[in-house]
């Protein structure tokens, strides 16, 4: 008999941004006529830069060569795009990596959700409460959360971040924890962490023998140029941390796909009789296994954002989608909103007012605005009583649905 893995039975019956597509689609089908604008869901709406147009057609025009043909790629990416990487994403901060520390992926999202698999199920783990749904989830379905009980987890340590704190998560004190997530820019509250902070975390994870997955998936639209936009930029963060990026939101991929991730081979982690065991190898091993490398297409792509043109180009989309972002900020605090986020990343946090739910909120919106947001309870227990929005529409939706939302407000 083949027997379910019921970890996953744990799991809630859909994903956030599936529950939300149904009641979005509920009330569409009882109001046909209604033109619904979200600024919910965090996909992108600009095009591909013409640079990165550009690297895909001459990809595309190899492949329909003999020549210029290639079938399965290095699981590990293709030097081209690796040694890219290391000149522009981290040699001008000062952080100095070897080229096979770097992983090419199809999207942050994979890698986030698969690293968990190099430790073992009952390390325990801790999170900045609210945080991206897959870090949790992932770590459900292999058994390693344990139960779920009024919205949490029995053996995830939740750290709140909250206007009460700053947003600031507080280090664990009364246990000690395994795995610490990390997300800055954070999804989805669009704050951010400084050094001084950031280090605080370094130190205990040394200090402490704790593994940091660090998610740095939005720093591309860091402006402040006191954040830092790699953990690495903390000395000691080699022997602690593992880091992941993406090319979603830098510069549009989300239907492209591909990031990567940096697993440096200073990270080691424990065997029960005590011995170290480097994780590079581990994760080298598992990719080699389980992945056969991201399209050369996508790749070249990703390269062509290192040129000085895409650069330039990618530079431009993050600054409209950043003008959307401040005119959000501007809009709805002048409505008496408590707004946060949206300067240093492309989304907005916003408590909803005179204590409402989240998930009732996120309904009100929809029917007396037409507008869609994301209910901040489903990014955690502290999300509760705090919305999404993001900053990825048009200007022209996102123009119009403030509009609607000053309209709505002040009825």
């Amino acid at each position: 008999m083949a027997l379910v893995n019921e970890h996953f039975l744990k799991l809630p019956n859909n994903y956030l941004f599936a529950d939300i597509a149904k009641k979005v689609n509920a009330f569409k089908v009882m109001h046909p006529k209604t033109d619904v604008i979200s600024l919910g869901i965090g996909d992108v709406t600009q095009p591909l830069c013409p640079a990165v147009i550009e690297a895909m057609h001459r990809a595309t025009d190899e492949m329909a060569t003999r020549q210029g043909f290639r079938g399965y790629g290095p699981e590990q990416g293709y030097d081209f795009l690796r040694e890219a990487i290391l000149k522009n994403d981290f040699l001008p901060r000062g952080i100095h990596l070897d080229i096979d520390e770097i992983f090419i992926n199809d999207g942050a999202k994979s890698d986030t959700g698969n690293i968990q698999e190099l430790i073992r199920w009952d390390n325990s783990i801790g999170v900045t409460d609210p945080i991206y749904p897959v870090y949790i989830d992932s770590n459900v379905m292999i058994g390693r959360a344990g139960t779920v009980e009024d919205g949490r987890w029995s053996n995830v340590v939740y750290m709140p971040c909250t206007a009460e704190n700053g947003f600031v998560p507080q280090i664990p004190k009364d246990r000690h924890v395994d795995v610490i997530y990390l997300c800055y820019p954070n999804n989805p509250t669009g704050t951010v962490i400084t050094k001084q902070e950031l280090r605080k975390w370094v130190n205990y994870a040394l200090k402490n023998d704790t593994l940091i997955f660090y998610d740095a998936a939005y720093q591309a639209y860091i402006s402040d140029p006191e954040i830092p936009h790699s953990i690495y930029e903390i000395r000691g963060a080699r022997k602690c941390a593992i880091e992941f990026h993406s090319y979603s939101k830098t510069a549009g991929f989300t239907g492209v796909r591909c990031g990567y991730t940096i697993v440096p081979k200073d990270l080691t982690a424990a065997t029960l009789k005590g011995e170290r065991i480097p994780l590079n190898p581990l994760w080298n091993r598992r990719q080699c296994t389980k992945f056969n490398g991201t399209s050369y297409i996508s790749q070249r792509a990703a390269e062509a954002i290192y040129t000085p043109e895409g650069k330039e180009q990618v530079k431009a989309t993050i600054g409209y989608y950043m003008q959307n972002a401040q005119k959000m900020l501007s809009t709805l605090r002048s409505l008496g909103y408590e707004v946060y986020g949206g300067e240093n990343a492309p989304y907005i946090w916003m408590k909803t007012p005179s204590a409402t739910s989240s998930w009732k909120f996120f309904e009100q919106l929809l029917y007396g605005a037409s507008v869609v947001c994301t209910p901040g309870v489903g990014f955690g227990p502290s999300g509760e009583g705090y919305v999404r929005f993001t900053a990825f529409g048009t200007h022209e939706n996102t123009e119009d649905a403030l509009s609607r939302i000053a309209k709505w407000s002040i009825r």
